[in-house]
C-alpha cells in the first residue's frame, strides 16, 4: 500500500494512475472533537464516475455500538498488513489520535468510555441522509451493497428477508452480491430477486451443480455521465462449507478465479471503461485476486468485515473496505478517461448516528418494517455488568455469554459457538433486550444441539477451524473467526502446519488434558446438518440471561495464544 503522502503527491501528476483519501480533514476534525453532518460527510474528489459502498449490515436498520477487534491476526504475507492492525498500531498506521471520535469508530482501546461519548453508529435513516446528499453532489452515483444485508435480526428472520429488500430499494441500492442471503434458502432467494428486489443481484461464481455452468446475472454494465462501468458479483466462495449447503442444493460457488479473469475480459470486450468487484470474499482474498487477476480497477471488498480509512493498493488494482453493521459508507471518486481509469479518490464516512441527521422518509419506512415485533423486541431480559461484544479471532463477550447459556441450559461440559462476526454491543449498566439476543443469534439453522463428542474429535474440529482461518494461502481461508468455546481451554501456536497448531486442550472444570479416547458432553449451535435437534438458541440464552438477572464476565484467558 502506498502511504497518504504518496497519494497526496501522485493526485497532483494528473497524467499518472493516483489515488487519494479523504480521510485527512476529518480525522483532524475528529482529534479536535469537532464533527458536523457537513464535515462527515465531505465533498468527493475529482472525476466523472462516483461509487457508493456499503456492506455487511447485516439487517441492523438501527443506531448500535459495535466494537472493533482487539485481535486480527494476518498470516503468511498479509501478517503486519491492513486489515490486521489493531489497537495501537492501526493509530500509527492511518496517523489517529488516541481517544478521538476515529479511534473510537475504527479500533477498541477504551470502548466503553468512548462508546458513551461519541454514542451509536449506523442507522439506515442516517445512510440515507449520507447517500442522498452524495446523489446531490453526483446525481450519476452508483450505490453498491457487498452483501450479508437480509440476516442478522428479528425483523429480518421473522421476515425471511423481506424487511430489508423493502428498505434497500428505498435507498436505491444498484447492484448487491451475497452470501447469508443464502441462508433463506435458495427457493426464498429467488422469489425476493425475481419479484422484490430492485438491486441487480450478482454473481459471476454462483454455478448450477447439475450442469455445471453459470447462473444468475454475473455483471452489469451501467452507463453513467458518459463512462461505462461494469460491476461484477463475487459471492462468497465457500458457502457449502461455512453455511449449510442444503439450504441450496442445486448451486455451487467457489472462488473460480479463472472464471472471473475471463468475465473481466468480457466486460472489456463489451465496451467498460473501469471494472468494479463487487467482493464478498473477504479482504486477504481479495489482495490476492488483485494480485492474480489483471484488469479489475476497483475491488469493494466484503465479508470479514474491515473498516480502512484508505485504500489499499495493489498493482492498479485499489481494495475498499467499508467496515460492517452500518457504521460506515464508503465514496469512491474515479477519474476515467480515454476508456482507463487515470484516478481514484476515496473518502470513508462515518456514521456517527448523533451528528447525521435521519432521514425522516427512511425512519418511517424502518419504524414500519419493525412496527410487527416492537414489543417483542423490546421487552428487557436482564442488565449487562460487562461490555457484551462479538469480533476478534477468538473472544468475544457475547460469545462467552452463548457458551455459558449452553453449559447451564443444556447441561454440558463443554460449548461450541461459531466464530461469527455479526452482531451490536451492549454497553455494562445498559438493559439487555430479546432485540440484543437475537442481534446475536438471528440465523435459519438455530437449534442448539446436545451430544457426546471424543476428544479426539473436538481436537480435529479445532485444527479445521484453525486450518480454515490462519492457512499462509489466503485462497484456503474459508470461514470467520475461531470457534468459540466454553468449558474448554487450549493453546493454539499460529505458526505450525495443520495437525500441530492446538495443544493443551483442557477441560476447565477439572484442569485435566483431554484425553483422545474420552467422551465429552457438548452443546453447540448453527450446525450445518441437516435435522439437527433443539432449541432455538435464542431461547437458550435467554433464559440463561433471566436466571443470571445481572451477567458480568471476567476476562477470557482460557486460550494461550502464540506465533500470531
Amino acid at each position: 500500500m502506498i502511504s497518504r503522502r504518496h497519494f497526496v503527491q501522485a493526485a497532483l501528476a494528473t497524467s499518472a494512475l493516483y489515488g487519494a483519501s479523504g480521510f485527512g480533514n476529518w480525522s483532524r476534525l475528529a482529534a479536535q472533537q469537532v464533527l458536523s453532518q457537513d464535515d462527515l460527510i465531505g465533498t468527493g474528489g475529482p472525476g466523472n464516475v462516483t461509487l457508493i459502498h456499503i456492506t455487511d449490515i447485516h439487517a441492523q436498520t438501527q443506531p448500535i455500538f459495535f466494537r472493533e477487534p482487539e485481535v486480527n491476526i494476518g498470516v503468511g504475507i498479509h501478517a503486519g498488513q491492513p486489515p490486521h492492525l489493531v489497537g495501537s498500531e492501526f493509530r500509527a498506521r492511518f496517523g489517529i489520535e488516541q481517544g478521538s471520535a476515529m479511534d473510537y469508530a475504527l479500533t477498541y482501546d477504551d470502548f466503553t468510555a468512548m462508546a458513551r461519548g461519541y454514542g451509536r453508529m449506523g442507522g439506515l435513516d442516517r445512510i440515507s441522509t449520507v447517500v442522498k446528499a452524495i446523489r446531490a453532489q453526483a446525481p450519476h452515483a452508483l450505490l453498491l451493497d457487498g452483501g450479508d444485508t437480509w440476516q442478522g435480526s428479528l425483523p429480518s428472520l421473522r421476515t425471511l428477508g423481506m424487511d430489508m429488500v423493502e428498505l434497500m430499494n428505498a435507498l436505491g441500492v444498484d447492484a448487491m452480491t451475497s452470501h447469508w442471503e443464502y441462508t433463506l434458502g435458495s427457493e426464498r432467494v429467488n422469489e425476493l430477486v425475481e419479484n422484490y428486489a430492485n438491486p441487480a443481484f450478482l454473481g459471476a461464481n454462483i454455478y448450477d451443480v447439475e450442469w455445471d455452468e453459470p447462473v444468475g446475472e454475473p455483471y452489469r454494465i451501467f452507463e453513467r455521465n458518459g463512462t461505462a462501468i461494469a460491476v461484477i458479483g463475487q459471492a462468497f466462495p465457500y458457502m457449502p462449507i461455512a453455511n449449510p449447503g442444503w439450504m441450496f442444493p442445486e448451486l455451487s460457488f467457489g472462488l473460480r478465479r479463472e472464471r472471473m479473469a475471463e468475465v473481466v475480459q468480457e466486460t472489456r470486450d463489451a465496451g467498460a471503461d473501469v471494472v468494479v468487484l463487487l467482493s464478498h470474499n473477504g479482504f486477504d482474498v481479495d489482495r490476492q485476486f488483485a494480485r492474480d487477476i489483471p484488469g479489475i480497477d476497483v475491488i469493494l471488498t466484503g465479508h470479514t468485515h474491515d473498516a480502512l480509512p484508505e485504500p489499499v493498493q495493489v498493482g492498479n488494482t485499489f481494495l475498499i473496505a467499508s467496515g460492517s453493521h452500518g457504521k460506515f459508507v464508503s465514496r469512491v471518486d474515479l477519474d476515467v478517461q480515454d476508456g482507463a481509469m487515470r484516478g481514484l479518490s476515496h473518502r470513508l464516512i462515518p456514521i456517527f448516528s448523533d451528528v447525521i441527521a435521519p432521514d425522516p422518509d427512511m425512519t418511517a419506512l424502518v419504524d414500519g418494517t419493525r412496527a410487527p415485533y416492537a414489543a417483542e423486541m423490546s421487552e428487557v431480559i436482564g442488565q449487562a455488568g460487562s461490555l457484551l461484544f462479538r469480533r476478534g479471532n477468538f473472544n468475544g463477550t457475547w460469545d462467552d455469554v452463548i457458551c455459558d447459556a449452553l453449559i447451564s441450559q443444556r447441561d454440558a461440559q463443554i460449548a461450541l459457538s461459531p466464530g461469527f462476526r455479526w452482531g451490536a454491543a451492549v454497553l455494562p449498566g445498559q438493559d439487555i433486550t430479546r432485540e440484543d439476543i437475537f442481534n446475536v443469534t438471528a440465523m435459519t439453522y438455530p437449534n442448539a444441539y446436545r451430544t457426546e463428542m471424543s476428544g479426539e474429535m473436538l481436537h480435529t474440529i479445532m485444527e479445521d477451524v484453525a486450518a480454515n482461518i490462519f492457512n499462509p494461502d489466503a485462497y484456503y481461508q474459508q470461514g470467520g473467526d475461531m470457534v468459540r468455546v466454553g468449558g474448554l481451554g487450549y493453546r493454539i501456536d499460529i505458526a505450525q502446519p495443520q495437525g500441530s497448531r492446538i495443544t493443551e486442550m483442557t477441560l476447565l472444570s477439572t484442569g485435566e488434558l483431554l484425553q483422545p479416547d474420552q467422551n465429552y458432553v457438548v452443546a453447540g449451535w448453527a450446525s450445518v446438518n441437516e435435522g439437527t435437534e433443539g432449541p432455538p438458541i435464542w431461547d437458550v440464552v435467554e433464559a440463561h440471561i433471566r436466571a443470571q438477572g445481572t451477567v458480568t464476565l471476567e476476562p477470557n484467558n482460557t486460550v494461550d495464544v502464540v506465533g500470531g
